[in-house]
């Protein structure tokens, strides 16, 4: 039987479907090279925006009709929006098959051998252990340390979707770190919903972070994501010393205002997230940092928002993600009655981009006339005759080149940039 996945949100899900092709192939399935030649079609997805679950079900809805040509073609709901609503989705006419959560991969053989239509049990010590991830990317690697989240931040699915969390075994860690070095891949990034919180038997992550650093071979070490209530002063030492650990963090914020991280529950005060800041800047000079941010949380008024735009005034990210509030039905900030317009979200989430931009502009232009290293990734969007990569501090820089220098290290002089990237030859 042949297969093709489709991958939707964070890194974390890239790094689960590597893993149920690792599963699928181990039980005798083979990648399709495209969905033409496909059996089954899997879905892995993400739950933690509205518009993401609109998005896969609009794709589902779209490939429904291969079910005529193939009669025993089939379609699995696979991760967050497996575990959040797929029961409810097989009951009704949407084209889905079988719905398997996050701590279920293994049992993907037997439920296409149709001994089920779901599973979607949680499982707190799931781990995935003694199994290999098939590296989709022959430059970039992902290897996850941790799976699942404590933290119930109250606009957030994630804890309720992937289940409590855990620290993956150093012994598997380091095996995948190997394997993946041993394959060339040049980039590779730590993944987990709070890795600062990571732990196995004493083992802290920036232990951890020191020992990965020591593996021989060179290599790039980035990690996501980091929750500011847990950023240790260790942490930031490690950063500051260990030369393959890259000079990027990213560091959500969410909002500037006090009342409203009480509100999303973050566990830290806007004073104590800025001492962090100041820090990370003190110890490592070069370091980008880059956040999350959300406009429009229930009963944001309009001074609270403003405290959130100061905010970033104050810090000067390099980058922004930024969102709009989605309402995450389960989670405690679905139930307030403050919700604000869509029309006000909106209007304020523009505002921040645009401020955003402002800000990204400036960091971007501050490095013209340096040198910079660049992992080339691929050629450019824009070019065949230029290839792009990111910077060690995680800015995506593009340079005049060919297929030779993808999978390579470059150094690169910066002679212009735009508000996303930098310009160099």
């Amino acid at each position: 039987m042949k297969y093709y996945i489709e991958t939707y949100g964070c890194q974390m899900n890239v790094s689960d479907s590597e893993l149920v092709a690792s599963i699928l192939n181990t039980a005798g399935h083979d990648a399709a090279a495209d969905i033409d030649s496909a059996d089954v079609l899997l879905f892995n997805t993400c739950s933690v925006r509205e518009h993401a679950e609109e998005r896969v079900l609009g794709r589902i809805s779209n490939e429904k009709h291969r079910k005529k040509a193939k009669p025993k073609f089939k379609i699995v709901l696979l991760g967050c929006m497996a575990q959040r609503i797929g029961k409810r989705l097989l009951e009704t006419d949407t084209g889905i098959d079988y719905v398997v959560g996050v701590d279920n991969y293994r049992q993907l053989p037997s439920i296409l051998a149709g001994e089920a239509h779901y599973a979607l049990d949680f499982d707190t010590k799931e781990v995935y252990r003694e199994l290999q991830p098939v590296h989709s990317n022959k430059h970039l690697g992902f290897v996850t340390i941790m799976r699942g989240c404590n933290n119930f931040c109250s606009y957030c699915i994630v804890p309720y979707v992937r289940g409590r969390e855990r620290s993956r075994p150093y012994e598997d860690i380091l095996q995948d770190m190997q394997i993946a070095i041993g394959q060339g891949i040049k980039d590779i990034t730590l993944l987990g919903q709070n890795v600062n919180s990571y732990n196995y038997n004493g083992l802290s992550f920036p232990e951890l972070l020191r020992r990965l650093n020591d593996i021989k071979g060179y290599y790039r070490l980035r990690f996501i994501t980091s929750h500011p209530k847990d950023l240790s002063d260790e942490l930031i030492k490690v950063m500051r010393d260990c030369d393959k650990v890259c000079e990027h963090i990213h560091l959500p914020l969410q909002s500037g205002d006090p009342e409203i991280l009480k509100k999303m529950n973050r566990g830290y005060s806007y004073q104590h997230y800025l001492e962090r800041i100041i820090s990370l800047r003190q110890q490592v000079p070069d370091i980008a940092i880059t956040t999350d941010l959300i406009a429009g949380f229930p009963g944001e008024s309009e001074a609270q928002f403003e405290a959130t735009l100061n905010a970033m005034r104050e810090i000067e990210y390099d980058y922004a993600f930024c969102f709009k509030y989605s309402e995450r039905s389960g989670t405690l900030a679905a139930t307030s009655a403050e919700q604000l317009p869509e029309s006000v979200r909106l209007e304020r989430l523009q505002r921040m981009i645009d401020l955003q931009r402002e800000i990204t502009l400036k960091k971007f232009r501050a490095e013209i006339g340096k040198t910079v290293e660049v992992f080339v990734e691929d050629f450019s969007k824009k070019s065949k005759a230029q290839v792009s990569g990111k910077t060690r501090d995680f800015k995506i820089a593009v340079l005049s080149g060919d297929a030779s220098l993808i999978g390579s290290l470059q150094y690169a002089k910066v002679l212009d940039a735009t508000s996303g990237t930098l310009i160099c030859e």
